[in-house]
């Protein structure tokens, strides 16, 4: 059974649909259900020239349905899924199906209440944020209680308490939390409430609970966690930072180390006609956090460490993508845009956009994890802040869209890009099996929107690579360097077609065609057709897909080579 409390939230919300039906209320005003559901599904066929091998398993899917009730402040839904298995690339534990997302909510004047599943977040994240991203099957949803209380206009308090969904059951460790927001502006209604300045002050205190069944450690099993932060609002200027402190909490991902962890994130941004600018920086310190201490992947999570990179949309800027290491890292991004005028020598009659971005992230600068191993078992390391470690990433890149015409338009990206994969991927030293990847990558992509609603775009795209493997192995037979891990440079392709507001055909290809290893000069060829009419959109495709990791927002799944026919069905109501 999944989540044996089901039955008797479904039968909550029947008694409450059924007491309703029977009101004269009920008659008046009968409420509003609302919805919306997904299928994604997948047959594979076995393609060793890519080293793709789906198993005896070969069909496999993703699908879920929400439905929501709605009358008033009172609210309540379920949500269905059903994994028989997964996708590849998904993690197995998703096995199955059941309903492990269901509530009841009210809302009233200056109280929310919410039983059941619930997803939320205290400030940035960096302590506590529960909530989904279905394009990495991430969910972890919160099974309990959460109240939020507002006392006073400007003022919100919030508290949470209960388990995280692990797959279709529960997390072994309890979260509780409490968290309280000051908008100061707002609390007057005087001359200082209408200042044109906002500022808004925060802070939290969370807590996971979790039995201690280690044979060997000594391990907490109370772990507490807390950050304070603000935020100054004026016009197009917005800055905002947060110091989070997490007591210290050995675990699976920080090698059982118990050190404390502490975390500063900043940002600041400005606004105006035409331009724009942002920059953010961050210094992270063991601070994984996970209601189970020895779960691994992205199972348990209980906060959120931002990732400052761009994030990229075309396939070969996202080739190597960089993913938050909660064990250690400082860096940060800045971004600026400017548009230029209509009607100048470089806009021309319809203006351009130029985007520049920049991030760099490095390693702590700490001695050795663990280095002392005193008498109670503990794991301890220092670090040095005013330091940097080994550089674990950078991304600086230009991107220029320009409209020549009513009916042409061309985007033009270039990046420059370096990956510590070893650390940043895998999290070992072997830079045999996982050399450092230095790349530069162009795109080009023109659309020509021919007549109203219909419109052709071309995309070429091209990854150039060379890899540093530091320690110059040569391979005794071909007397050469080492080409293990090296996967060598790739060009894609890719047409689509909109020939009206339903239809879209899209055919694509990636081609490595400079592979160290001859065998592995591939094109991976994909063709899609979909259909769009209204809230529904359906498409299947077929084609292969290439090793890889697929992040969003820092949080990474790898996503193994395939090759097959998929459908995906998607629709609201």
């Amino acid at each position: 059974m999944v989540y044996s409390q089901s039955k008797y939230y479904l039968a909550l919300l029947g008694l409450v649909l059924s007491i309703n039906l029977k009101s004269q209320s009920f008659k008046e005003d009968p409420g509003a259900i609302h919805g919306n559901f997904q299928f994604d599904g997948a047959y594979y066929q076995k393609d060793s020239a890519i080293g793709a091998d789906p198993g005896s398993e070969l069909f496999r899917y993703n699908a879920f349905g929400n439905i929501t009730y709605t009358r008033g402040g009172f609210s309540a839904g379920g949500r269905f899924e059903s994994y028989n298995p997964p996708l590849l690339g998904f993690l197995s534990g998703y096995k199955g199906s059941g309903v492990p997302y269901r509530f009841a909510r009210y809302a009233h004047k200056d109280i929310d209440i919410t039983v059941g599943n619930y997803y939320e977040q205290f400030g940035s994240g960096i302590v506590f944020r529960a909530y989904e991203n279905r394009g990495l099957l991430y969910d972890n949803a919160m099974d309990g209680m959460r109240v939020i209380f507002r006392p006073k206009n400007g003022i919100t308090l919030k508290g949470v308490i209960g388990k995280q969904r692990t797959y279709f059951s529960l997390s072994p460790g309890t979260v509780r939390g409490i968290d309280g927001e000051v908008n100061v502006m707002e609390l007057f209604d005087s001359t200082l409430g209408k200042l044109k300045t906002k500022v808004i002050i925060g802070g939290n205190f969370v807590s996971k609970y979790q039995q201690d069944q280690d044979p060997t450690l000594v391990l907490p099993e109370n772990v507490a966690a807390g950050s304070g932060r603000f935020t100054v609002i004026r016009g197009g200027f917005n800055f905002n930072a947060e110091y989070a402190f997490k007591a210290n909490d050995p675990s699976y991902q920080n090698h059982y180390s118990y050190r404390d962890g502490h975390a500063l994130i900043a940002s600041t941004s400005y606004a105006t006609n035409g331009f724009s600018f942002l920059l953010s920086g961050k210094m992270i310190d063991n601070m994984s956090f996970r209601s189970d201490r020895n779960a691994t992947n992205t199972i348990d999570m209980i906060n959120y460490l931002p990732d400052f990179s761009k994030f990229h949309t075309y396939s070969l800027m996202a080739y190597y993508p960089y993913a938050t290491q909660p064990n250690g890292e400082i860096g940060g991004s800045a971004e600026i845009q400017y548009k230029v005028k209509k009607g100048t020598w470089l806009g021309g009659k319809y203006g351009m956009d130029i985007t520049l971005n920049g991030s760099m992230f490095f390693g702590t600068d700490t001695t050795g994890i663990p280095v002392i191993k005193d008498t109670a078992n503990h794991y301890k390391y220092t670090t040095n802040y005013g330091s940097v470690g080994d550089e674990y990433y950078h991304d600086f890149n230009i991107e220029i869209t320009k409209k020549f015409t009513k009916k042409l338009k061309m985007t033009l990206m270039y990046a420059n890009q370096f990956l510590n994969q070893s650390i940043v991927q895998f999290n070992t030293l072997d830079k045999e099996e996982h050399p450092d990847i230095h790349s530069n990558i162009g795109v080009i992509d023109l659309t020509w929107r021919y007549k109203s609603n219909s419109a052709i775009r071309f995309e070429g795209q091209g990854y150039f690579a060379s890899y540093d493997y530091k320690d110059k192995k040569i391979d005794p037979v071909t007397n050469e360097k080492n080409i293990i891990g090296n996967t060598g440079s790739w060009v894609s392709a890719l047409v689509e077609w909109t020939p009206s507001t339903h239809w879209s055909i899209t055919v694509a290809d990636q081609y490595n065609y400079n592979n160290p290893d001859i065998t592995k000069r591939v094109h991976y060829y994909y063709g899609m057709l979909a259909y769009i009419s209204g809230p529904t959109r359906i498409s299947i495709s077929y084609g292969r897909q290439r090793q890889g990791i697929f992040c969003a927002g820092g949080v990474c799944r790898f996503v193994p080579a395939s090759n097959g026919l998929s459908l995906s069905i998607s629709s609201s109501f």
